[in-house]
């Protein structure tokens, strides 16, 4: 028997995933999202109350795969928690070199509500990075890396850095050289000097 199909609201945030992320929340009209997922804009707003609603809906379903995609990189990866992190680089870069990829959702959201601070999807981008950050943190602690809360923060900011300048640049050299600094910081860190990066 085939399978059922899914329920209107997750056809919507389906539609809204692939839309938002790929031209962008602004550049996407609500008629597109519902044309997309097959349901009538009156159904979309039955689930959605506007728009605003839908991209926290679409940053939201994105939370959990994300944070799970960084975390399976991970532990993937073998060696010392420097290799593990600097797998996380490289494992991006290559993902970076897919067609279809576009940077990070959280990013290129909040670059767009800039002038919006307040916005519900502004929040759940927060919260995200933040979710990010504390994981990275609690594997720093288990590595014992010294100052683990002022190191992942680091990391964090040459993570988001080399999203940032992919979407200027589009070459995964940059991803691949911000995993090189996140790997001499940690080996610094862990042996008590300061990180040499080259």
């Amino acid at each position: 028997m085939p399978s059922p199909a899914k329920p209107a609201r997750e056809r919507i945030i389906d539609a809204a995933n692939r839309l938002f992320y790929r031209e962008g929340i602004r550049a996407v009209s609500v008629d597109a999202v519902a044309e997309k997922a097959g349901v009538t804009k009156k159904t979309l707003y039955y689930h959605f109350k506007s728009k605003d609603d839908l991209i926290t809906a679409y940053l939201t379903a994105r939370d959990q795969p994300n944070l799970a995609q960084f975390e399976a990189w991970f532990d993937a990866a073998e060696g010392n928690v420097a290799d593990k992190v600097e797998a996380i680089f490289i494992a991006l870069a290559k993902s970076s070199r897919h067609p279809k990829w576009r940077g990070c959702g959280f990013l290129r959201t909040a670059a767009e509500l800039a002038n919006m601070p307040g916005h519900p999807a502004m929040t759940v981008g927060a919260a995200h990075k933040k979710k990010f950050e504390a994981w990275l943190t609690e594997r720093l602690v288990e590595a014992h890396v010294p100052q683990p809360e002022a190191t992942a923060r680091q990391i964090v900011l040459l993570l988001d850095g080399a999203f940032s300048i992919m979407l200027v640049h589009r070459d995964p050299a940059y991803v691949e050289e911000a995993g090189r600094a996140a790997r001499a910081l940690l080996s610094g860190a862990q042996s008590g000097h300061s990180p040499t990066i080259s």
